[in-house]
């Protein structure tokens, strides 16, 4: 389906954004891979698909790294068709004692990155009128949690950005939407499920049970699997007309 298009994914070397990659790559498209993670590894993954991969290192923290990184998938792919927005960082603590450099790295990886790429993308993508912006958000863009302001601001905040990329686009072959996961089992996840056990003692079953029992109905993690395949949705013939939406692939938490 996405033979001869190019997907450039932000946090891509492990995770959530390895999974949409290599599900974008199974319907054709060549990946352009970003991140700190397992390089290698991930390209490795990807090209064992059958498609072209490219890497660029670019600190999703830095404009100027960012607009090299896009130029660079241009020289080497011709233009970024579809781009996924994946990239970011967490840290916790209440609003009074939130340190202002973590306040900072948050909202400019989690939320300014997005719309450095977007900007970067957008002209191609009208010339071609054909293009697909999948802003990877959070149930924390839907609703809040305590101790999460910097991520659940940013993570708001691209929610935002992709209802006015998708207006400001409406009449056009180009869309934008924002997928918003719930709990996801990646390795980041399952480094706070094995705190968790320790230091409550339990076991990572009951770990597991406890960490989605707070907010996800459904007591099961979401996959990078299945948000990559929702990924591909919105890429294909049938998603033409989806503009703006923020889906949220959580196990019913913010139905509650």
């Amino acid at each position: 389906m996405l033979k001869n298009k190019t997907a450039l994914v932000t946090g891509s070397t492990s995770g959530i954004g390895l999974g949409i990659a290599k599900a974008l790559a199974r319907q054709g498209a060549n990946i352009v891979l970003n991140g700190f993670g397992e390089v290698e590894a991930a390209k490795a993954e990807v090209a064992a698909l059958g498609v072209k991969v490219a890497y660029h290192g670019a600190d999703m923290s830095q404009p100027a790294e960012i607009e090299a990184m896009m130029q660079a998938a241009a020289a080497e792919f011709g233009q970024v068709d579809i781009l996924v927005n994946n990239a970011g960082i967490q840290h916790v603590a209440s609003v009074q004692d939130f340190p202002l450099e973590r306040w900072d790295a948050i909202i400019a990886i989690n939320l300014s990155s997005a719309f450095h790429t977007t900007r970067l993308a957008l002209p191609a993508m009208q010339a071609a009128n054909w293009g697909r912006i999948i802003n990877v958000a959070s149930v924390h863009g839907l609703v809040g949690s305590a101790q999460k302001s910097a991520y659940v601001a940013a993570k708001h905040g691209v929610v935002g950005l992709t209802k006015v990329t998708a207006l400001e686009n409406a009449t056009t072959g180009v869309t934008c939407n924002a997928i918003c996961p719930g709990w996801v089992l990646t390795p980041l996840v399952q480094k706070q499920v094995d705190a968790k056990a320790a230091a409550l003692g339990l076991s990572n079953a009951e770990a597991t049970k406890l960490l989605l029992g707070e907010k996800e109905p459904s007591m099961q993690f979401t996959t990078p699997e299945e948000l990559g395949e929702l990924a591909v949705f919105f890429c294909s013939p049938a998603a033409n007309n989806v503009r703006g939406v923020a889906w949220n692939m959580d196990g019913g938490w913010t139905a509650q």
